[in-house]
């Protein structure tokens, strides 16, 4: 996006009032008012254009910027439609299920946080949803922990950690596949130079969990039983379930193109299936489009097997649609690169680079309370920037995944952090200081960056 050449030359102050108010509308449209990201979008292109026409730019200049935009999000498109296919055949072959179960297996009494943590992760990664996760598993473990006497607000921290490690790891989540796109990165080779970050981070909070966790010799485990029992009752839980994830994980080893490991992943598990259900053709059909319903009468298990289909990644599409051609506006009229102007003498090194990219993404969380704006802004603002200095784009994919999506549920008045209170039952600034994993995330991010540590040069 960033070869949208600048139609207009507005001073910085000028720049940042537009800035500002667009900023003003979006974060009040959503935290004030409630409403869905694409609304108060919608409004801020429409105040853009009426801006670039007082400036004297010409619609049908505005417009190109428009579609210049949108265009790069074209291939990340492609991506989520398969992804929602993928999420429905996991379903339907019991790779997601069989996974859900073996999490499940591995609750103790000891070292509750921990194993919280684990569970949590496990299952975030499993179904690339950190949401879902809360609001199902997450309140079955806060039920648990009451019970136990243990401490809510560690169990919380735990429970979004764990959901937001998923979030950012899953191969199926839409945050993770929409900063592999930003940053044009393959999704797997995004994935992989996340862990250099992710691992140590997800190492040192595991062991902080494990020296919190309570002295506890038994653990009533009759909750966890019962779900279970219910995935069992499923008939879809399979040794062989897990074959689509082997076939995943190998095709990512070959570094074969996230389009196609997708697309084999899928018609391997849509096989599997056929050993333990009898699917018409059209079902098949209606599943891929629309997702599984699941319907074992468990309200936890039904939440967390009723995803996918590739009308469940409109929300998504629309939404990126929208906020790149917001930014091909903004580029077009010369906002971003006026702001960038002023700070430019300031990333100079990788460290304050990486820094400077890392504060942007939390302050749009902080501002706007939405994690797809902190990853779609902060990522077309300092693409040009990583170029310049000779670094990969993945550098700057993992910066806005460390201080974009992890940070959003530490937000009181974010969409995540509103979600989660209200699921949870605690708030936000309750669970905060134990959200051990969200908060080494953007640290880790940052200090690797002026020590020059993993940094991927071109």
């Amino acid at each position: 996006m960033f070869s949208i050449k600048a139609k207009a030359t507005p001073s910085f102050l000028e720049a940042f009032f537009i800035a500002l108010t667009v900023i003003f509308i979006i974060s009040i449209a959503i935290g004030r008012l409630g409403a869905t990201p694409h609304i108060p979008i919608l409004f801020s292109i429409i105040l853009l254009i009426v801006y670039g026409l007082i400036k004297r730019v010409s619609f049908q200049a505005l417009e190109e910027s428009m579609l210049s935009g949108a265009k790069a999000g074209i291939g990340a498109i492609y991506i989520f439609l398969l992804i929602g296919m993928l999420i429905s055949s996991w379903i339907v072959s019991g790779t997601i299920p069989t996974l859900l179960y073996a999490g499940l297996l591995i609750v103790t009494a000891s070292f509750f946080y921990t194993i919280v943590f684990i569970i949590t992760a496990l299952i975030g990664t499993a179904i690339g949803s950190s949401l879902t996760t809360v609001a199902t598993i997450g309140v079955a473990f806060m039920s648990i922990a009451s019970a136990i006497d243990a401490s809510v607000a560690l169990t919380a921290g735990a429970i979004v950690s764990g959901a937001f490690f998923g979030d950012k790891m899953s191969p199926l989540s839409d945050t993770t596949n929409l900063a592999a796109s930003i940053a044009n990165v393959d999704l797997f080779e995004h994935i992989k130079n996340m862990s250099f970050t992710t691992i140590p981070a997800f190492i040192i909070s595991a062991i902080l969990y494990s020296v919190l966790s309570p002295s506890v010799d038994t653990l009533d485990t009759s909750v966890i039983e019962s779900y279970k029992a219910s995935l069992i009752d499923t008939n879809f839980v399979h040794w062989y379930a897990i074959i689509p994830l082997v076939v995943l994980v190998v095709c990512t080893l070959f570094k074969m193109p996230a389009f196609l490991t997708l697309i084999i992943s899928s018609l391997v598990a849509l096989a599997l299936s056929t050993f333990h259900m009898s699917l018409s053709l059209a079902e098949y059909c209606t599943i891929l489009y629309n997702g599984f319903v699941s319907q074992t009468g468990v309200e936890v298990i039904d939440s967390l097997l009723t995803r996918g289909g590739i009308s469940s990644m409109f929300f998504t599409i629309i939404l990126v649609l929208l906020s790149l051609s917001m930014g091909g506006l903004l580029f077009a009229l010369g906002i971003i690169q006026t702001l960038l102007g002023k700070i430019e003498a300031l990333l100079k090194s990788i460290g304050a680079l990486i820094t400077g990219t890392a504060f942007t993404a939390i302050g749009i969380n902080l501002l706007v309370g939405e994690q797809y704006l902190s990853i779609l802004l902060t990522g077309e603002a300092f693409r040009q920037k990583y170029e310049e200095l000779g670094l990969h784009s993945k550098n700057l994919g993992r910066v806005i995944e460390d201080a974009g999506t992890v940070i959003n549920p530490l937000v009181p008045w974010s969409v995540c952090g509103l979600f989660i209170a209200s699921m949870l039952d605690v708030s936000v600034m309750t669970y905060l200081p134990f959200t051990f994993f969200c908060l080494l995330s953007p640290v880790l991010t940052v200090l690797f960056g002026w020590l020059n540590v993993t940094i991927t040069k071109k």
